[in-house]
């Protein structure tokens, strides 16, 4: 099929590459905008308590107050408020109001400080456009209103709450973008021409898969649209890396096989479509298990995972489709050409290195499988220290963003949890009005919880079958000692729950809570469902039950490495109190799944030497010395496309960055170079059952040589050998 497929890419490459940019064009200029909600709430679906306190304070309290924006006060010399200051402040807050600016229903003063160094103005807006960019914008006038009209007094003020907090996640994302972009374009162009010392080569996959770029974005707006998705501006970063580090990797193992066929002595055309012929069900392969991986996400809870999974599965759909026809026929296009000005191309270099790490994993296999795997284990250990935090606000920003700061400050200047207090919300289960001298020893039980400042019934709605009592904890919101108290709180609110009512518990350490217990079910779900539908892959790729089981023990190693060296490195190192809680999720999947790539082309090499007639040993051996070079360059390209994440400046994308880069080079340079050819050398041809997919096609004479002699060439359809006129393997 794959033959096919390039033959008539190579046979149409105009045809092929008009067909490419008319799509472009035609997606880019109709595909819907992508919008982005930053509001933790909507990632969790309504089964969940913190999203079912939220439906009963609409319906009970439809009018109650929940600011979107907080403007905070202070004096410029740091000095406590006077009168003529909260004059001051009284005065900004009116003006404000009179502003009606779109978005904004309601503004009001706030309580002051307790030191009586701050003072707050509170901004409603429409509770029903949240986390939408509408909001973003209406922060962005307040924060220049508010400063304008602070001009000629004693203070300064700064905008927080979930509204700026938006509005600094967008700036602070648009940068990041910009900072990876730039970064991704410069490594892969540098690297690029390192290895293959041709400018139109190296420049050649930043371009095509900017065409691809632009066609998946469109796709995935259209797919959000269609599917009513929930967006995250965090995902536009994460594409970027995808789309270049995963298309950079296919470049790279399609440009290798055409330079070995070249060296081969095939007629360039030819060579292009045995190369496609030869590596295109490896990158189907490796294209699929990452495809699956990620659409395993929409098994998840949460939907900022539920949408970022169809996202990078169509972007790496996408990515496949160019790999297997818009490279080849641009490549076949361009002819040798593509390798100008070097010569190297022309003859194979001695790959010393490789050629030696392939003879010491073929004399001593269980040696080399010993040590890394050992290396794997320890590096593995640090997970039991893993520690999750929720503030995905803080996390995709750097805290010296303004609504951070107001975030901060008002931790120092209210109490802790003042700033995202506790509701518990009693209600009447048979409609009657609920009796009111129970409030009382109901709010006491509450405020006598480990970790509770106070609590207090704060309004009953006008039926009085609702009442909301507002627990103040002594904790900010996101802390696990918060999260920990409101697991507390439910257990006392339900169970002391008056006989004919019920007890739901909402605010923002509900959410967090309810988070969570989403991602631990998404332990439960989605990393079993992905890693067996890989395994599935690889089986039907191998031909094989046994092989798919080592290799997933391999990756599942690496993801414990990977987890483990983070662990360390943040939480005991930097001094992070956790890690970000999406990074285990993102982490296994991209290490799992791409990583997975490198073990899918090493062991797919191995086969076909095996084929050719070589032992176990010999066929690991020879993977090694030929597939090692296009696993390194990948492995290093890639890992380094995803460290530029951490150049982004927030807490997220550092450390998913560092993560994801870090496995991805564990998965190239330990597992799929030593622990995975080692160990199929060591089990045989054990390895390929049912499927014995090395029984050999042609057998080698030169097989008991090793590296030295000739090549067969076992092309579909072309029963020829080719030989090196230098006697080195074409």
């Amino acid at each position: 099929m794959f033959r096919r497929i390039g033959n008539t890419v190579v046979r149409h490459p105009i045809w092929t590459i008009v067909a490419w940019l008319i799509a472009a064009v035609a997606i880019v200029a109709t595909a819907p905008s992508l919008p982005s909600s930053t509001d933790e709430s909507s990632f969790l679906p309504k089964s969940y308590e913190s999203i079912k306190a939220s439906t009963v304070q609409d319906k009970a309290f439809p009018s109650a107050f929940t600011p979107s924006a907080i403007a905070l006060y202070q004096r410029t010399d740091g000095g406590k408020l006077t009168a003529a200051d909260a004059k001051d402040i009284a005065r900004i807050t009116t003006e404000l109001g009179n502003k009606h600016i779109d978005q904004v229903q309601k503004v009001i003063p706030g309580p002051p400080s307790k030191d009586g160094k701050y003072g707050m103005t509170l901004v409603q807006m429409n509770d029903k456009t949240a986390g939408q960019p509408k909001q973003a914008d209406a922060a962005k006038l307040l924060r220049e209103d508010a400063k304008k009209l602070t001009g000629g007094t004693h203070l300064e003020v700064k905008l927080g709450g979930p509204a700026a907090q938006s509005l600094d996640q967008q700036d602070s994302s648009k940068r990041g973008d910009a900072v990876i972009g730039i970064g991704t374009f410069a490594i892969i162009l540098i690297t690029l021409l390192i290895i293959f010392r041709a400018p139109i080569l190296a420049v050649l996959p930043l371009v095509l898969i900017g065409v691809v770029s632009a066609i998946a974005n469109g796709l995935i707006a259209y797919a959000t649209k269609l599917f009513d998705l929930q967006a995250n501006s965090s995902i536009s970063s994460i594409l970027i890396v995808v789309l270049f580090g995963v298309g950079t990797d296919y470049f790279l193992f399609l440009m290798f096989r055409y330079r070995e066929r070249l060296r081969a002595g095939d007629e360039p055309k030819m060579a292009m479509i045995n190369a496609v012929g030869r590596v295109g069900e490896a990158i189907a392969s490796a294209a699929g298990a990452v495809i699956i991986a990620f659409l395993a996400l929409t098994l998840s809870t949460l939907g900022f995972l539920r949408q970022m999974g169809p996202a990078l599965a169509i972007a790496v759909g996408a990515t496949l489709v160019a790999g297997l026809t818009l490279i080849p026929a641009v490549v076949s296009l361009i002819g040798p050409k593509v390798f100008w000005p070097s010569k190297s191309w022309k003859h194979e270099p001695n790959n010393a290195r490789f050629a030696a790490l392939g003879r010491g994993v073929q004399r001593r296999p269980a040696l080399t499988a010993a040590v890394s795997g050992l290396i794997l284990v320890v590096l593995s250990l640090g997970t039991f220290g893993y520690n999750a935090t929720f503030d995905l606000a803080s996390g995709s920003m750097p805290k010296t963003k303004e609504s951070m700061v107001v975030q901060d400050e008002m931790k120092d200047a209210y109490s802790a949890g003042a700033a995202a207090p506790t509701d518990v919300y009693l209600s009447s289960t048979d409609g009657k009005p609920l009796d009111k001298t129970t409030f009382d020893a109901y709010a006491k039980k509450l405020g006598a919880v480990d970790g509770v400042a106070s609590a207090r019934i704060t309004q009953l709605n006008k039926p009085g079958t609702t009442a909301d009592f507002t627990v103040t904890l002594k904790y900010e919101a996101s802390t696990d000692k918060a999260i920990d108290a409101v697991g507390d709180i439910r257990e006392v609110a339900h169970s002391n729950a008056p006989s004919g009512t019920e007890a739901v518990v909402g605010g923002l350490s509900s959410i967090y809570k309810d988070i969570d217990s989403a991602v631990n079910h998404d332990y439960r779900t989605v990393f079993p469902v992905a890693a067996v539908l890989i395994m599935i892959i690889l089986g039907l790729l191998l031909r094989s039950i046994v092989a798919p089981w080592y290799l997933m023990a391999s990756v599942g190693l690496g993801f414990g490495a990977t987890l483990g060296s983070t662990v360390w490195i943040f939480q005991k190192g930097v001094g992070h109190s956790g890690l970000m809680f999406l990074l285990p999720v993102i982490m296994y999947l991209f290490v799992v799944a791409i990583g997975t790539d490198y073990n899918i082309l090493m062991i797919a090499r191995l086969r076909e030497e095996a084929r050719e007639g070589r032992s176990p040993r010999e066929a690991a051996g020879m993977a090694l010395r030929q597939t090692g070079p296009t696993v390194a360059a990948a492995g290093f390209i890639l890992a380094a496309t995803f460290a530029t994440m951490m150049l982004a400046g927030q807490a997220l994308l550092t450390e998913m960055g560092f993560a994801v880069s870090f496995g991805i080079a564990i998965a190239a340079f330990v597992m799929a170079m030593f622990f995975t050819p080692s160990l199929t050398a060591l089990i045989g041809h054990a390895a390929w059952w049912p499927g014995h997919g090395d029984q050999a096609v042609e057998p080698a004479s030169g097989a008991a040589a090793g590296s030295i002699g000739y090549q067969p060439v076992a092309d579909e359809g072309h029963d020829r050998v080719a030989h090196d006129p230098s006697g080195r393997r074409g």
